[in-house]
């Protein structure tokens, strides 16, 4: 008879939540548990600092295995996701080709084409020369009026080489977005487009065409439950518009492809995938497909790392920015995800970058194994909290949505692009203040880094609305780039030719100097300015002469709150407005020392953009 083991922690006795609570705040020491611990998400709920096993009780979606409707979990038994580069490079079919080549023979199983001129067969032929379809993904990128052509090429090309079963891919098919880039309708039968494009590419079942592409409200700032709650609404539409022309629910459903953006907000984004994947289901399944098309409420995600955190200064970071987002999606379970070259932002990739974005996805499945696990996040009381909590959101969403007309009515009200722009400007704030961080723009910026002889101008590619009027346009999205206004400010300062030099006077308080010292050149270096660091001055007057001597144009009293009441009129009077004056702090004092005409302070509340702004309009004259 086997010998009996003993349970792990068996000698721990249970702990109630009553007690955790009571443990809490006995170290809290008096203070809120709600606003010290409670996280007040933008996505329009909150997340506690722990959850328990009994927190899963209440949530409806357990009880799943990956592959099973609502697919929760997954739509497969794998999590063998598709790595994909887009071919931006090239001129010529034949150099287009050598691009797309030399990125599958390092690791790329899945390519994006870019067709914005006319595809003939010939041109097809030498895209796609030497490229093994039945193990390479190819998605072709085009403007939705071309759509229908590229797929009658595609469809004959598959079919002369006995493709049509094996080939497995894209065609854009997106006449949405011209609403929600430029404001404008597609000006040509949408519905029309659509039925021809889906009866062209009826015996290539493998191909999706009629895309979501909520990544573009990622890139525009949108919250996660808003992405996720437009783009069902965004698919849903597809659907209804398509099964009132006489298509069948389950054949529109098995061509929708979501193309969906990942925010650095890493456990929120696992779970927005895994949302969306049982919401999508559920939409589906309302329409009442054929029994036979039992498969085609599986959720088919392409996704992207977020162009919105991406970051001109410090650029290195961005790669960190893209490898938390690449990893949060995969274990997420899509099917393919785009990993953005680092310096995307600033200059066209080039082979060191674009190997650099397509290494971080081959370090997660062939050196991590991400690709090995599925689902691992389920069963976490974290993840499936936040997993519901997101589905909640964005079904109420996506609800307000279909009520009043669809997607396609609200874009073309502009209400969508309008409610994704708000959302835009409060992340804008957020950042200004440092609620929310780029690291290296607005915290611990690179001062010595300098960009402007290092960006390369790049123009929109977009050919969907050249030539035509702008009469009748509604709100269109923002794409401004959460650093785009701090890059502002450090590029005119490069421009101006002038670096103005901040001077910390540091006395005092030997904590609190320092601390301060520190806090202030962070927040003046995110303008570009050159700061003087000191050790700290025995007096007022030595450290003042020290500013004069060195040529500041900014002196920064860096000291205690107590000891400001002593030191900041000294110096005020002393630098006798030879260089501004700045009191690194938010001291009882600050009305008193406003009296005596001190009137600038930098502390944690006060907005860094418009601080830095007011700077550079004084000192870059």
């Amino acid at each position: 008879m086997a010998e009996k083991k003993e349970k792990l922690f068996d000698m721990f006795p249970p702990v109630t939540t009553e007690e955790w609570m009571a443990k809490i705040n006995v170290d809290l020491k008096g203070a809120d548990f709600q606003k010290k611990l409670v996280w007040r998400t933008n996505e329009g709920f909150n997340v506690q600092p722990f959850y328990r096993a009994e927190d899963l009780e209440k949530l409806t979606h357990l009880g799943t295995l990956p592959g099973e409707f609502p697919y929760v979990r997954g739509t497969r038994t794998n999590n063998d996701w598709l790595i994909r580069q887009d071919i931006t490079e090239g001129e010529t079919p034949a150099e287009v080709n050598a691009a797309a080549r030399h990125a599958i023979d390092r690791g790329v199983d899945s390519i994006g084409l870019h067709v914005c001129k006319e595809l003939d067969a010939e041109r097809l032929q030498t895209l796609l020369k030497d490229i093994d379809l039945r193990k390479v993904e190819v998605n072709f990128c085009c403007c939705p009026g071309h759509a229908v052509e590229v797929a009658k090429v595609v469809v004959d090309y598959l079919k002369a080489r006995g493709l049509e079963n094996d080939f497995r891919g894209s065609i854009s098919f997106d006449p949405f977005k011209r609403l929600l880039k430029h404001g404008l309708a597609f000006p040509k039968d949408m519905v029309a487009l659509a039925k021809e494009l889906i009866e062209t590419l009826k015996d290539v079942p493998g191909v999706r065409c009629l895309t979501v592409d909520s990544f573009m409200l990622c890139n525009a700032g949108a919250f996660i439950t808003q992405e996720l709650g437009y783009a069902l609404a965004w698919g849903a539409q597809w659907l209804t518009t398509l099964t009132n022309a006489g298509l069948c629910a389950g054949e529109v459903a098995k061509r929708i492809k979501f193309n969906m953006g990942i925010s650095s907000n890493y456990f929120m984004e696992i779970a927005k995938f895994r949302a969306g994947r049982m919401l999508w289901a559920e939409i589906v399944k309302a329409y009442e497909p054929k029994a036979a098309e039992c498969c085609c409420s599986k959720m088919k995600v392409h996704a992207v790392t977020s162009q919105f955190n991406q970051t001109i200064f410090d650029p290195n970071v961005n790669m960190l920015r893209s490898m938390t987002e690449t990893m949060s999606a995969a274990l997420a379970g899509v099917d393919s995800i785009e990993t953005l070259p680092f310096d995307l932002q600033f200059k066209n990739p080039d082979e060191f970058s674009e190997r650099i974005a397509r290494n971080q996805q081959i370090m997660l499945r062939e050196e991590s194994h991400l690709n090995k696990v599925v689902d691992p996040a389920g069963g976490s009381y974290y993840i499936e909290t936040l997993t519901a909590s997101i589905a909640e959101v964005a079904w109420k969403l996506f609800n307000e949505v279909i009520e009043k007309g669809g997607f396609l009515a609200e874009l073309e009200k502009g209400e969508i692009q309008k409610a994704v722009n708000e959302s835009g400007v409060k992340r804008h704030l957020d950042i200004a203040r440092r609620k929310e961080i780029l690291l290296g723009t607005n915290q611990y910026p690179n001062i010595n880094e300098f960009m402007l002889d290092k960006i390369e101008k790049q123009g929109c590619q977009c050919c969907c609305t050249k030539g035509e009027a702008q009469d009748g346009a509604v709100e269109m999205l923002h794409f401004d780039r959460g650093a785009s206004q701090f890059e502002q400010l450090r590029l005119d300062t490069e421009r101006s030719g002038k670096r103005p030099k901040v001077f910390m006077l540091t006395i005092g308080n030997l904590a609190m100097r320092l601390a301060r010292a520190q806090f202030s050149g962070n927040f003046f270096g995110c303008a570009g300015y050159e700061i003087i660091d000191n050790n700290g001055f025995p007096t007022v007057q030595e450290g003042i002469d020290a500013a004069m001597e060195a040529k500041a144009d900014i002196v920064v009293l860096c000291s205690s709150d107590d000891e400001y009441a002593e030191y900041a009129p000294e110096a005020f009077k002393a630098l006798a407005g030879r260089a501004e004056f700045v009191v690194a702090g938010a001291p009882a004092c600050m009305e008193e020392l406003k009296a005596q005409g001190i009137n600038d302070f930098i502390h944690v509340r006060v907005n860094v953009l418009d601080t830095l702004a007011a700077f550079n309009a004084k000192l870059l004259k």
